[in-house]
């Protein structure tokens, strides 16, 4: 596991699974919503913005979170590891609403500067309808994939907490 990437809903934790995995790993991260939003929620150019993760999928090694549906073809491409977080709705409106408390008015660290925490209807409406209208697509996309690459769906908390301790028993082992 040298590239991997990490989709899900808003809210599943793709993020704070991302820092873990580097950390346990010793990869970089790189949080896509960091890297495309500007200041003032101002998105990047559609074309530039390509370009820009065909740069960094490039990269010899990394963990992406992220979902912008428009490069991810090539992150799965360009990954050996693609993990989905396929969470409940109501985890991730939690986990949203509970984000949005914490860090109300500034910007998160995962996050670009200048992009204050917010969570709109259209935000929520994403979240909530993620089950019916984007899960089903992601699903197809990685069955595609899943003879090439390794493919981890994880449904809940608790199968969360039992892949990162093995991936950290197995990256323990690799360090003796």
């Amino acid at each position: 596991m040298r590239r991997i990437l990490i989709i899900g809903s808003g809210g599943a934790g793709k993020s704070t699974l991302a820092i873990r995995i580097g950390e346990l790993l010793g990869l970089p991260v790189m949080h896509l919503d960091a890297l495309y939003w500007n200041a003032g929620w101002v998105p990047s150019p559609a074309e530039e913005w390509r370009e820009r993760v065909a740069d960094l999928t490039r990269r010899d090694t990394w963990v992406m979170d992220g979902n912008f549906g428009g490069t991810l073809d090539m992150r799965l491409a360009a990954c050996d590891t693609v993990i989905f977080l396929d969470m409940p709705r109501i985890l991730c409106m939690t986990r949203v609403v509970r984000r949005w408390l914490r860090y109300r008015g500034r910007s998160r660290p995962d996050m670009a500067e200048g992009c204050p925490e917010k969570v709109d209807g259209e935000f929520a409406r994403w979240i909530w309808g993620y089950p019916l209208k984007s899960r089903p697509k992601i699903l197809r996309r990685l069955e595609a994939v899943a003879s090439e690459k390794r493919v981890v769906i994880i449904r809940s908390r608790r199968e969360l907490e039992r892949f990162v301790a093995e991936l950290g028993e197995a990256g323990s082992a690799v360090v003796r």
